[in-house]
């Protein structure tokens, strides 16, 4: 899950306007963040390397650090202590504490597989991006928007005024993002564009995700807080 996982801090920072919207955007994909190093370290290697040949099918990769059940108390753990530390406040921390547990939890439904700890041991979620990408996309998109709807609702409530423009440029990154996910579900661009083969060396997929959900938070970052309303 992308998009329903950053849907979730901006409700988290609506709730708790103490604790910056960056921080609570980081603790949303904390698992998926620490995915991305674990990868380059060799603990979570990640196929297929090839960006264009990759669906949500057909990627593969044991998230044994980042994404399994006993794992998640240090993640857990580290990101209460940031937020403690960060904005002096316990709610803040558990504020994050709560976004991370809840990526876990909407990752059992729409995600990768997950286990108790190490692939050899009792699964614990749904795997859909690999048995049905198009259920676990159906699963993200009402997660998403369920989350948005509660916080333009209650944005409303508390007298926040946002320009139509603004609102479509938050609302349309969502959905870009899930229909973006919905067209590589099981078809990958090589495919869709008859793409020829193209060896470049080095894996090009993990590093087009780190920009994905970094461009991703710098633009939620941008559009959202309403004093930047424009």
């Amino acid at each position: 899950m992308l998009a329903g996982h950053y849907a979730t801090a901006l409700v988290a920072h609506q709730k708790f306007p103490k604790g910056t919207l960056l921080f609570f955007l980081i603790a949303s994909q904390l698992q998926d963040l620490a995915w991305f190093v674990l990868h380059y370290l060799g603990l979570e290697p990640t196929e297929p390397t090839d960006v264009f040949d990759a669906t949500l099918s057909n990627m593969t990769v044991d998230m044994l650090y980042s994404h399994d059940l006993l794992p998640q108390i240090f993640w857990l753990v580290l990101i209460f202590f940031v937020g403690k530390f960060l904005f002096k406040s316990n709610k803040i921390g558990l504020a994050g504490a709560g976004l991370v547990l809840t990526h876990f939890i909407l990752d059992l439904f729409s995600g990768h597989p997950h286990h108790i700890f190490g692939a050899e041991s009792h699964d614990i979620a749904l795997g859909l991006y690999a048995s049905a990408p198009v259920l676990a996309i159906v699963i993200e998109a009402v997660v998403t928007i369920a989350a948005l709807w509660y916080f333009f609702k209650q944005e409303a409530q508390n007298g926040v005024i946002r320009t139509s423009k603004n609102k479509t440029a938050i609302i349309g990154l969502f959905a870009f993002n899930i229909l973006f996910m919905l067209s590589i579900s099981t078809t990958s661009f090589r495919e869709w564009f008859e793409i020829p083969p193209l060896d470049l060396g080095f894996n090009t997929n993990i590093p087009i995700l780190i920009f994905t959900y970094l461009g991703m938070i710098a633009y939620l970052n941008y559009f959202v807080p309403p004093s930047k309303i424009h």
